[in-house]
């Protein structure tokens, strides 16, 4: 049996077809924009990066006098100085910023290689002129990446960091003032081995931007892992009100990185008095901000971990353990403030990772972070 449409019927029909669709696209638009909450300034650098340049800058040929300088070396040759570190911090210190082009600096503290350097590189493609790289491996290290990665020639003078004592703040600082010889180096991201970046690139580039704030963990810790190992000598320069603890991985704002390279009499208190139990990397920065700089700080990281399961270590992350589901989790399953609104866009970065997880990252991540092809 045949049935006959009326013309009429047919477009009411069509009419009533379009509208079902049209009804579809708005619920799937919302559900996304509701369940992610981009900032604004993220679409933003997503789409329009500012045109790269390239800057000379000051030199190799240092001397005990930093205001003696050449400026006819490039930014790569900069890495191959030799002023010890008093001297480098007070160079550091004075560099002017160049308003221009801003970069940021990705700075990588390792006890040597870096196994998930292929997935850094996918994230780092097509993007040459927005960053920096230096790399901040044991003296004994002895690895070199091939020309065509951006690792290569990224490694700093360095010194051994022995985990607990204030050599690891030495290396922190010793990566910022390298990448405060950089003029274009806008904010200042600290890294280890095992961190992976958790969206692309012009995201991450966006979000950094898009704020004065710098992101660094402090919090007053009433905990024996926190104003237990304050130490009563500190006072009266630091008061155990004033005490924080937080996360090692921070991020800060050039401003801010000036401040801490320049910094001698809090880095001195902290290389006298704060022995373990106490921990510098867990304390020195978090109390030097609250001291100093509190309206400079987000108060949180930007590099995300899971201390759920307790104890003195996160958790870690192999091949079986790398999804889909964990890295949105990652990415937008925490809320926090941006520049003073709610956001569900918290972390850019993550860690611990084993170098076993590389092949599933390099397998699903690309896609889900949206890589540049």
């Amino acid at each position: 049996m045949i049935f006959k449409v009326s013309k009429p019927r047919l477009l009411r029909l069509l009419h009533l077809f379009l509208l079902l669709v049209g009804v579809s696209a708005g619920v799937v638009a919302t559900f996304v924009l509701t369940t992610f909450s981009f900032p604004i300034q993220i679409f933003f650098f997503s789409q329009h990066l500012p045109p790269p340049s390239n800057h000379s800058l000051l030199t190799s040929n240092w001397t005990s006098n930093p205001n003696q300088i050449n400026q006819t070396s490039s930014m790569d040759s900069i890495l191959m100085h030799d002023m010890p570190d008093d001297v480098l911090l007070t160079v550091a210190s004075k560099v002017v910023n160049n308003n221009s082009n801003p970069k940021i600096a990705f700075m990588f503290l390792t006890p040597g290689p870096l196994p998930l350097s292929p997935f850094w590189e996918s994230f780092f493609h097509g993007h040459h002129g927005y960053y920096s790289i230096y790399v901040h491996p044991h003296p004994s290290f002895n690895y070199s990446f091939p020309p065509s990665s951006p690792f290569h020639a990224r490694r700093i003078p360095t010194q051994a960091v022995q985990w607990g004592t204030i050599s690891m703040i030495d290396a922190e600082r010793r990566l910022l003032a390298n990448a405060l010889l950089d003029p274009s180096n806008r904010r200042f991201v600290l890294l280890s081995d095992s961190c992976i970046p958790v969206f692309n690139f012009t995201t991450v580039y966006g979000y950094l931007m898009g704020t004065n704030r710098s992101f660094v963990g402090s919090f007053d810790d009433p905990r024996k892992s926190g104003r237990g190992r304050y130490n009563n000598q500190m006072s009266p320069a630091i008061s155990i009100d004033q005490w924080r603890k937080g996360s090692q991985w921070f991020e800060v704002h050039r401003d801010l990185a000036v401040k801490i390279v320049a910094d001698r009499k809090y880095y001195d208190l902290f290389r006298q008095l704060c022995l373990p139990p106490c921990y510098s990397d867990e304390h020195y920065l978090p109390t030097l901000l609250n001291v100093l700089f509190p309206a400079m700080n987000s108060n949180r990281s930007v590099t995300w971990v899971d201390w759920s399961r307790g104890g003195p270590h996160p958790k870690k992350f192999g091949w079986i353990d790398v999804n889909g589901e964990l890295l949105n989790w990652i990415r937008v399953g925490s809320e926090c403030e941006y520049n003073g609104e709610k956001t569900n866009l918290c972390f850019l970065f993550a860690r611990k990772f084993w170098p076993s997880a590389i092949r599933p990252l390099m397998k699903i991540g690309p896609s889900i972070l949206g890589f540049t092809p």
